[in-house]
């Protein structure tokens, strides 16, 4: 890699600035007044792509105009190879997330299937990270509910152990989830621990999609069951391949092959651009994924260029062929970059004629349906914004509403969480937590009026305030806001505010607006109603949640600080290996025994010590 190139710059890319960038493979940086990293991108020739932004001809509001605008500099990085060029742009997209690149969602808002291979006696859990600790992960899953269904599946299928520990001892009495059949109970023996891994692997097959032969391991199996006349065991093989045969009715086949595909779909409507990718393992549609970008930089060879280096982050699982809607002049060097760092062949192609040209046509039909449904979606938001407006007397549409919600438990650990809803959606990046800094003694009013306050100022340095402020509460918490928003010297930006409150059990929700003194009272089916119970019940929950953590975390602490030969690198690992404080709480003696450094006497103390305190 060669040094970097740096030249300040007119509104305009003049030939002058032009002349001075190499023509060679790199990467550049566009950064505004304050040097700020505007947009990273790469090119094969950073003077022909450099050149291309200044015969830009779109829209002046357009987002690539208005990135165009605001750069004061740009920074060149030289590198020997398109390779290099391709990961310095990741790393440097990673580290300054730039407004205007194309950001993906985290992954990790998507679940995967966890088998603890690595695991004397393995599991099958569901996780929403993926860690270098030698278990097979299997996903992500674009739907939480087919990641729920499969896990259900396997586990009836094969009754794997449910319980949290990396590892147990032996038991004198299986648990309850043996006496329902949903556990093989290997803790009291009850299977050898060669037919229980057996059973792991038909979980793998399962997951791999190689049902056909696991149908064929099954069948073998109960077939030497009934030659040994063990009736009971082959009834138990003979179940599950009919389970396995009403799945694969299910799936929907779309190739003749059993390899693993990744197939691109990318539509362009006006200015914005959907994205899907569909998901076939061994054959089988698995799934798929699906990206709405609005007015996103550049065109849609270099969008996709961009995007696909972001989609095989380390975690994901790369398949051996990648199927695009057309070329790119990268597709050698990603291809390249993926096999080396999967150690393994990928290929990527753009298919002309085929089988897999009707699978591209699948891809783009799934694309212009996330079209179809955000202008659904659009309308239906559109009439209950206006319904939100007439109904509470707004002053505008609330197209971003945020609902504050306090809880505490007698002043203890008290915290104020906040939700965010943009055109009737969450927006979790909008999410926060509050912790109380003034009170520690019940009272919500003043815990209210902190959150508001450190609320109100945030926004008004920085912008974002909501159109609609919701209190969860009565008149008492309302009348709070209006003081903090009066207090915040808030002008131009005031959010209008309303409260919603459940006064009595048989009187239903009352709303709250200010200068109003009556509650504003809807039907139990209205639903400008249901729906701001929904932004009430989210912060509710999101508060709770937070709160219980914290609470368990004290009482983690406080017990373990308690017990002498207990410093932060056992409570650490004691954390490590079980999880959770609650499975630590319900672990034995022998289990918290088996945690490196915990010798049995240390044991039997941290159990008794968490008995009295143990999470609820």
């Amino acid at each position: 890699m060669m040094p970097r190139h740096s030249e300040t710059i007119s509104f305009q890319l003049d030939r002058a600035f032009l002349a001075t960038v190499a023509e060679a493979p790199g990467v550049y940086l566009m950064r505004d007044a304050r040097g700020t990293v505007l947009y990273v991108g790469k090119a094969i020739n950073l003077r022909k792509r450099l050149a291309s932004y200044g015969r830009y001809a779109g829209g002046d509001h357009s987002k690539t105009a208005m990135l165009l605008a605001r750069i004061r500099a740009i920074e060149t990085i030289i590198t020997r190879t398109e390779k290099e060029a391709l990961i310095l742009e990741a790393s440097l997209i990673k580290q300054h997330r730039p407004k205007y690149n194309v950001i993906l969602r985290d992954d990790k808002n998507y679940p995967l299937i966890k088998v603890t291979v690595q695991e004397e006696w393995p599991r099958v859990v569901m996780t929403r990270r993926r860690q270098r600790d030698g278990a097979r992960y299997f996903g992500p899953f674009a739907s939480a509910g087919a990641m729920w269904d499969t896990l259900r599946l396997l586990n009836e299928l094969f009754p794997l152990r449910r319980c949290k520990a990396a590892s147990f001892t032996r038991q004198s009495r299986a648990c309850l989830n043996f006496q329902l059949g949903r556990c093989l109970a290997p803790c009291v023996d009850r299977i050898s621990h060669r037919d229980y891994l057996a059973m792991v692997e038909g979980v793998l097959l399962i997951l791999e999609g190689k049902k056909e032969e696991l149908l064929a391991v099954l069948t073998n199996r109960m077939e030497q069951a009934a030659k040994g006349l063990r009736f009971e065991e082959a009834a138990f093989f003979r179940d599950r391949i009919a389970s396995v045969r009403q799945t694969l009715e299910k799936q929907v086949v779309l190739a003749a092959h059993r390899r693993d595909q990744d197939v691109f779909g990318l539509v362009r409507q006006g200015n914005g651009v959907a994205i899907t990718v569909l998901f076939i393992r061994q054959g089988v549609l698995s799934g798929q994924q699906g990206y709405f970008l609005t007015d996103p930089v550049g065109d849609d060879a270099s969008l996709l260029g961009e995007l696909l280096p972001r989609f095989y982050e380390p975690g994901r699982l790369v398949p051996g062929e990648i199927l695009l809607p057309f070329a790119l002049d990268e597709m050698g060097t990603i291809a390249e970059w993926l096999s080396e760092r999967e150690d393994k062949r990928v290929t990527i192609t753009a298919p002309q004629r085929g089988d897999k040209v009707r699978l591209i046509e699948m891809a783009l039909a799934n694309a212009r349906q996330l079209f179809a449904d955000r202008e659904r979606k659009a309308h239906s938001w559109e009439a209950l914004a206006t319904s939100l407006q007439q109904t509470l007397h707004l002053g505008r549409p609330p197209h971003t509403i945020e609902c504050l919600d306090i809880s505490n438990l007698g002043g203890a650990q008290a915290v104020g969480s906040l939700v965010r809803f943009e055109q009737g959606e969450e927006r979790r990046s909008g999410y926060r937590h509050y912790r109380i800094r003034t009170k520690e003694t019940p009272d919500d009013y003043a815990m209210m009026a902190e959150v508001l306050a450190r609320r109100l100022q945030r926004g008004k340095e920085e912008g974002g305030l909501p159109d609609l402020l919701l209190l969860d509460g009565g008149k008492g918490q309302l009348n709070i806001a209006v003081q903090a928003v009066a207090a915040a010297g808030l002008m131009t930006e005031t959010p209008d505010l309303a409260a919603i409150a459940k006064e009595h059990e048989t009187e239903g929700e009352k709303l709250f607006r200010p200068g109003r003194k009556n509650p504003i009272l809807l039907p139990r089916h209205s639903p400008v109603l249901l729906y701001l119970m929904r932004i009430r019940d989210e912060a509710h929950r999101y508060g709770i949640t937070f709160h219980k953590q914290l609470r368990g975390k004290a009482t983690f602490i406080s017990a373990l600080d308690n017990i002498p030969g207990i410093g932060p690198a056992k409570k650490k690992a004691l954390l490590s290996h079980f999880g959770s404080v609650r499975t630590l709480a319900a672990a034995e003696p022998g289990e918290i025994a088996a945690v490196p450094g915990i010798g049995p006497s240390l044991a039997e103390a941290i159990h008794r010590a968490l008995q009295p305190a143990a999470p609820v």
